[in-house]
């Protein structure tokens, strides 16, 4: 005789589904928040499992459901938050903090008792200016054009002689970088990829080799500033993600190297954040129009490229303007008893990631050329019956045959 599942057997099981799906849910929202250990936070949910399995099958009635109830909910009261470690003066290195993130971590962690040493491109410039108002006597500005291997090796001798801290450099932000115009990969000129190579990641390495016999000595962290577009492929940012998925590469090939050492290092790929990049390096575009060779200005055409100035004018628009997740998630990094490899602040980042591992490449492509593709098309690809573009033929959705 076949077993027999009653109606009230199948109101119970639902009953199950929804508490476990709202626990799970919770935990997972608390665990992104980075307020609960991963690996207590899976044990727990394996024993959970384990005991909802074990209620059902001997108590299917109201009073297992309570009792499994019950347990999650003491679970979730009991889970340790994450260990964090004490500021007690760390001293942090943070290059770029001329403007945009690496000015506002600056700021922050400083406020929160660190010592900063805020690498900026120009020292007399307003950022720099900027930061010795407002800040504290801790926080220290150094000329640091991580290009310029004499200005690196200048700021190592500043930085050195940190006898007066009890760990001298704890932590290094590899934050400076540049995004370069933003055109489709055969439009920019090697210029470009040869100036977002030199800053995004051959500066970042220099930086990170010349400064870590510190990190050795206080078993500290280093924390490289990346990109959600060096995670996942993006439109019109060849050269920029070329140049943030090299510094992620080598991230997790140094996070496995160094963990012999002591030091933690993590990558971030965050997401769009409204800063002044995406208004510095607009001036680009006559550089970009002068290096066209003639079939390929022909083919695209100047309006596609000037509607390409456009889009991204109109970027901070699409971008977040709250700083604080990323800022978060760098403090994270440098505290975190136990920090995560890689941190994903921000706006759909962790979904696009997502999106790209586990889904076909033809649905990544869809759902990003949804978000980011332009509505004019290369003159060589429009009928003739397709109006001119207007300013506004930006706009992020998919272009098509008209």
């Amino acid at each position: 005789m076949g077993t027999y599942i009653s109606k009230a057997d199948t109101s119970v099981a639902l009953l199950y589904l929804s508490v476990t799906a709202f626990f799970g849910g919770t935990v997972f929202y608390k665990a992104r928040k980075k307020k609960m250990e991963k690996a207590n936070t899976f044990v727990c949910g394996l024993l959970l499992l384990s005991l909802e399995i074990l209620c059902f099958a001997m108590l299917r009635s109201y009073a297992g459901l309570l009792l499994f109830s019950g347990a999650c909910l003491i679970s979730y009261i009991c889970l340790p938050v994450r260990s964090m470690l004490p500021v007690d003066n760390k001293a942090v290195l943070i290059t770029g903090s001329d403007s945009g993130i690496g000015h506002a971590l600056a700021k922050h962690l400083d406020n929160l008792g660190f010592v900063v040493f805020a690498g900026v491109l120009n020292k007399e410039g307003p950022g720099a200016e900027a930061l010795k108002r407002s800040c504290s006597q801790r926080l220290s500005v150094l000329q640091l054009d991580i290009t310029n291997p004499t200005q690196i090796r200048e700021a190592y001798l500043a930085v050195h002689p940190l006898s007066w801290l009890q760990c001298g450099l704890w932590g290094i932000v590899n934050n400076a970088g540049v995004l370069g115009f933003l055109a489709d990969g055969e439009l920019l000129p090697m210029s470009i990829y040869r100036q977002c190579m030199d800053v995004n990641f051959f500066g970042a390495v220099e930086v990170s080799k010349t400064f870590l016999p510190l990190l050795r000595k206080s078993q500290g962290r280093l924390v490289n500033m990346s990109s959600m577009a060096g995670g996942v492929p993006m439109p019109r940012l060849a050269a920029y993600s070329a140049s943030k998925a090299a510094l992620s590469m080598f991230s997790g090939v140094m996070r496995q190297e160094l963990s012999k050492w002591g030091i933690k290092v993590a990558v971030v790929h965050p997401s769009g954040f409204r800063t002044c990049r995406y208004l510095t390096f607009q001036l680009q575009e006559k550089h970009l129009m002068e290096n066209l060779m003639p079939d390929v200005k022909t083919d695209y055409g100047e309006d596609y490229i000037l509607a390409l100035k456009n889009f991204l004018l109109h970027m901070p628009s699409f971008c977040g303007s709250d700083l604080s997740p990323l800022l978060d998630d760098v403090l994270d990094a440098l505290l975190a008893k136990s920090p995560h490899g890689l941190y994903t602040p921000g706006k759909n980042a962790y979904l696009a990631l997502c999106i790209f591992c586990y889904f076909p490449l033809w649905f990544y492509d869809f759902f990003i050329g949804k978000s980011l593709c332009v509505k004019i098309l290369p003159r060589a690809l429009r009928t003739k019956v397709q109006p001119s573009p207007g300013p506004d033929d930006i706009l992020p959705r998919a272009g098509r045959l008209v």
